[in-house]
């Protein structure tokens, strides 16, 4: 296998809404993809003002053997709110990708998550019969989706989602003490650059012994 086949098998591109809100989510999705010895791909790991967000989008699909699509925000939050579109396009470009590019990318695969079991079938109906996971918007419970799914089509010997999520929350205590003795403070952390957390991430795990970077 060389570097380039390499980079597609680990690639995982992550598909999900990006604001205050959806961090306690973001952060251990993450977390468990770079755990499980993967590479997390988001829209917003980098920052390029002359880049069309739809080209680097689409790179980054064809670079990912593996995505995760997050539709929990189906709903408009308030009155007048226009609900986004945005992710339930990714992820329709995702799967023609995987239908219509041939080669290495038949054996494309992703993980649909859902808020809410079965609502998403109101909103897109030809996903009915497809399997996808809710998470009820509990950080844990992502963790415990997207292990459970790498441990169906990947990694067979990862560890329980009970360990990956006690291994979150602790590198979640020395992120925010050590960025606190670094003058860090809490806006500095929820607005941190998606590469820059990411890069911290990889840090810590580096250094734990319980850390598990499991692919094969």
């Amino acid at each position: 296998m060389n570097a380039s086949d390499d980079f597609f098998d680990t690639s995982v591109f992550i598909n999900c809404p990006f604001d205050d809100d959806y961090l306690p989510l973001l952060r251990p999705i993450l977390f468990t993809v770079l755990y499980l010895g993967f590479r997390p791909r988001i829209a917003s790991e980098r920052l390029d003002s002359g880049e069309t967000r739809i080209s680097k989008i689409c790179e980054l699909i064809q670079e990912s053997k593996y995505s995760i699509h997050d539709l929990s925000r189906m709903e408009s939050a308030k009155e007048n709110e226009i609900y986004r579109m945005n992710m339930p396009f990714e992820l329709g470009i995702d799967i023609g990708c995987r239908l219509f590019a041939g080669n290495d990318k038949a054996s494309k695969k992703c993980l649909i998550l859902e808020a809410q079991k079965f609502r998403y079938q109101k909103a897109l109906s030809d996903m009915a019969s497809s399997d996808i996971k809710n998470h009820n918007n509990e950080p844990e419970q992502v963790v415990r989706e997207i292990r459970n799914w790498f441990v169906e089509i990947r990694v067979p010997k990862a560890p329980s989602a009970t360990v990956i999520w006690d291994d979150f929350n602790e590198f979640m205590v020395d992120f925010y003490e050590k960025r606190e003795q670094d003058g860090f403070k809490e806006k500095d952390l929820t607005t941190m650059p998606i590469s820059e957390l990411i890069a911290f991430m990889k840090s810590w795990l580096s250094k734990g012994e319980d850390s598990n970077h499991l692919n094969t």
